[in-house]
Parts: structure tokens; C-alpha cells; sequence
């Protein structure tokens, strides 16, 4: 449960300040079509789901996630921006039971990186699209590219870090997609900046207030560390990787 204070709102900006600048690169390899139907796996505060429902105007957009407390401030800005043809569904992708080739493209954003079974939460993802149906996503790349996750590493010691590196190799993400029925699979690496905020000290704000996790004392102290050499006169600058991915469904 969140705490009184967590601001669900402020997170969701935050959230889009770490992946946002990946929406370009997503949002082209997909394009969605005015009267596609569109699923987003694991949509979280919705915001990739809003712009493909945006972009599938005479269509419809479907988010899902296993975290109702976003998904209903998901709802929340799809309301407050007038978006109609959106819904937001209470699931897990890999065992939900979507309609059977009912979805023209299926995107994520860093959502597909936490599956137990990713050859079957694929294969399930293949089964509700349509033949000759479209998947894209990204997911993170190398831990070499990635500077946020090594600021957050100094600070705590349990970090689910080899979950979000699940999809990190190439060579796998090929094998499993392969396997799970997809094919003309294409990788290409893609990159962006994160600027978490005007000093070390600000940065470590920033990351304390994400997620609304709880933070040991010292957490504070050693972010502010950590992200002191990412200083530049504009703001705290993080290099951000990764893998962009697209494959079809057999036609």
C-alpha cells in the first residue's frame, strides 16, 4: 500500500523522465495505424498506451499490468486528456487470456523483462496478435550502458539487476522470440540521456522518491556519491542503452 504522502502523479513524471526518451525510437518501428488495435504490455502509469491510442485514432488501445494502483492513475490521465478508445486491463501477458488474434501490434516499454517464462509469455503474446501482427519493444541493454542502475547498485545491496538484464543479450532475445512463433525478428541498439536533476543531490531526490520503495538511512548519503561524477553544468547526465526489438507473427 502507498504511503499517505507517495504522489503517484509525481511518479509517473518520473518514470517518464528515465524511459521516455525512448518513445520516439518505439513509436516509429511500430507504426500503428489509425485503426489498429494496439496492446502494451506491461503499460504501468499508461503513457505509451495513451500515445498509441493517439497514433490508432479510429482503432483502440489495450494496456496491461499486474499493478492495479497505476493502471487506476492510468485511467485517471486517459480521462483527464479526453482519450476514449483506451482500456486498461488487471493481468500478467504472459498467462492472460487475451482474444485470440485480436491485436494488430503488440509494443512494450521495459515491460517485457520480468517474465518467468519468456518463451511462453511470447508465444501467448503471438497467440493475440493477428497473423502477419507486429511486436515491438525495448528493453535494457548492456549494464556497460547503462548508468542509472550502477548509481542505484551503490546505494543498496538487493537489486533486482539480473531481472532487468534478462533481455540484455541479443543472441536470446532472438532464440526466445524464436521459439515463441515470432519471426523476421530485428535488433538495433538505441540510446538516450537522462538528466535526473540539477546536482547529486537533487538526483538522489529524484531516485528516493521513485517507486515509492523504502530506502535504508544511508541510502541518501551514497546516491549522492554515486552520482557526483555524472555532474555537468547540465544537470546529472546518465547514459541510457538499449535493445529495440521488432518481429512479426507468421501471416
Amino acid at each position: 500500500m502507498d504511503s499517505p504522502t507517495f504522489d503517484r502523479v509525481a511518479d509517473a513524471d518520473r518514470y517518464e523522465v528515465i524511459s521516455g526518451g525512448f518513445d520516439s525510437h518505439l513509436f516509429a518501428r511500430a507504426a500503428i495505424g489509425s485503426e489498429d488495435r494496439v496492446l502494451d504490455i506491461g503499460c504501468g502509469y499508461g503513457a505509451t498506451t495513451r500515445l498509441a491510442a493517439r497514433q490508432a485514432s479510429q482503432g483502440h488501445a489495450v494496456g496491461i499490468d499486474i499493478a492495479e494502483p497505476l493502471l487506476a492513475q492510468a485511467r485517471a490521465f486517459a480521462a483527464a486528456e479526453g482519450i476514449r478508445n483506451v482500456t486498461y486491463q488487471t493481468g500478467d501477458a504472459q498467462i492472460h487470456p487475451f482474444p485470440e488474434a485480436g491485436f494488430d501490434v503488440a509494443i512494450s516499454r521495459f515491460g517485457v523483462m520480468f517474465f518467468a517464462d519468456p518463451v511462453a509469455a511470447f508465444a501467448n503474446v503471438a497467440a493475440a496478435l493477428q497473423p502477419g501482427g507486429r511486436l515491438v519493444f525495448t528493453t535494457l541493454g548492456p549494464p556497460e550502458g547503462n548508468d542509472l542502475p550502477r548509481i542505484i547498485a551503490a546505494a543498496v545491496t538487493e537489486q533486482p539487476v539480473a531481472v532487468l538484464q534478462s533481455l540484455a543479450d541479443p543472441e536470446r532475445i532472438d532464440e526466445v522470440l524464436t521459439k515463441a512463433g515470432f519471426h523476421d525478428v530485428t535488433i538495433d541498439p538505441v540510446e538516450t540521456s537522462i538528466n535526473l536533476g540539477t546536482d547529486a543531490a537533487a538526483a538522489a531526490e529524484f531516485i528516493v522518491g521513485w517507486g515509492g520503495a523504502g530506502w535504508p538511512d544511508t541510502a541518501r548519503d551514497a546516491l549522492v556519491a554515486a552520482a557526483r561524477p555524472f555532474e555537468t553544468p547540465g544537470g546529472v547526465l546518465l547514459r541510457s542503452t538499449a535493445w529495440l526489438v521488432s518481429a512479426t507473427v507468421h501471416p
